[in-house]
């Protein structure tokens, strides 16, 4: 099965700090990550790059995910390519029609298709796995942990103890 470094993955968020994250939780596991931050700009992107996958929010301005996901689905090439709805309007007024319609029409189908906001990084990415069709890797799943680890550690820790803990990482890197 492929790797995930042979496979793009697009993220679209109007939400940059959500963005970010994604993303970095995607090279985390290997991929390459492509953004946009609305419907319009993700249709430009998905034209000319034809990702692998595309991880998509629901409400965005100017094009909405679901306006989006319909349009993909009028092209018979576009179409083809897998999406994962990642949403924190699954259940509210905002969002909870848009992904009911969604469903219901087949736009999106089958487990799996839809994640709610906040996303854990490990299921996010055993989910864009799965709709690729590739293996889990373990590679991926330690580095996932260790960086939610270290960051559960770090929040309350000093500013002296955190320089501290960069300081041996540095070191521990120039000698492995």
């Amino acid at each position: 099965m492929a790797k995930a470094l042979n496979k793009t993955i697009l993220v679209v968020d109007d939400e940059p700090n959500v963005r970010q994250y994604l993303k970095m939780v995607l090279e985390d596991a290997g991929f390459a990550v492509l953004t946009a931050e609305d419907g319009v700009v993700a249709l430009e992107i998905i034209r000319e790059k034809k990702p692998d996958l595309i991880s998509l929010d629901l409400v965005m301005p100017r094009k909405s995910g679901h306006k989006l996901l319909f349009e993909l689905k009028r092209d018979k090439e576009l179409s083809r390519i897998p999406v994962l709805v990642v949403t924190a309007h699954a259940k509210d007024d905002l969002g909870k029609k848009d992904l009911q319609d969604l469903l219901e029409n087949r736009v999106i189908s089958g487990p799996g298709t839809y994640l709610e906001k906040p996303v854990k990084p490990l299921t996010y990415v055993r989910s864009i796995q799965r709709a690729l069709g590739m293996p889990e890797a373990e590679e991926a799943e330690d580095k996932i942990n260790l960086k939610e680890e270290i960051g559960k550690s770090m929040q309350g820790a000093s500013p002296d103890a955190l320089r501290q803990a960069l300081e041996i990482l540095k070191k521990k890197g120039k000698e492995g």
